[in-house]
């Protein structure tokens, strides 16, 4: 698989994520739901945050590979936080 690919797959998945959050953002809008927001959250914790981190973000400011990591298992960890608590309900 070249690179070009990879960035390619993974530009695709962070705009899915991206579309997906961003429907769960327009469920919270419309119904003042707490869980929908916390779901957006968390969905975009998992998909576009990774990827502006090691496309962006860490080529810009020259971080390591153990800093950069680092930021997107953080960003990981804030995903299934925010959605664990969507899944407590309103």
């Amino acid at each position: 698989m070249t690179p070009d690919l990879v960035t390619l797959t993974s530009m695709l998945s962070a705009a899915l994520g991206l579309f997906v959050s961003y429907q769960a953002y327009r469920g919270y809008r419309r119904h003042g739901s707490e869980t929908m927001r916390l779901l957006a959250v968390g969905i975009a914790c998992f998909t576009a945050i990774p990827f502006v981190v090691t496309a962006l973000v860490s080529p810009a400011l020259a971080w390591s590979d153990g800093l950069t990591l680092l930021a997107v298992v953080a960003s990981y960890n804030a995903g299934l936080v925010a959605i664990l608590l969507s899944l407590r309900g309103n």
